[in-house]
């Protein structure tokens, strides 16, 4: 699957994505994110509070049980505000 970093979540990661085969027993966002949040110190900051992320597969917003395939095209990036 396809992994885009946006923002903060970006820097934090130190790349703006990357293709990855779907972890065995991952099934939703957040397995997902659980499984990306042990990978570093720069991963563990960006994923360990999913309160402050949001999430899309194939450009749709989702939620963290949104379930997720090998093809899925998955982005992470922070809330947005308007002013």
């Amino acid at each position: 699957m396809k992994l885009l970093y946006f923002a903060w979540v970006r820097q934090k990661t130190g790349r703006g994505e990357e293709t990855v085969p779907l972890p065995a027993g991952c099934s939703n966002l957040r397995d997902l994110a659980s499984r990306l949040a042990v990978r570093s110190a720069g991963y563990a900051d960006a994923f360990g509070d999913l309160r402050r992320l949001r999430a899309a597969i194939n450009q749709e917003h989702a939620d963290w049980d949104a379930l997720i395939g090998e093809d899925d095209e998955i982005a992470f990036f922070p809330p947005v505000t308007g002013g």
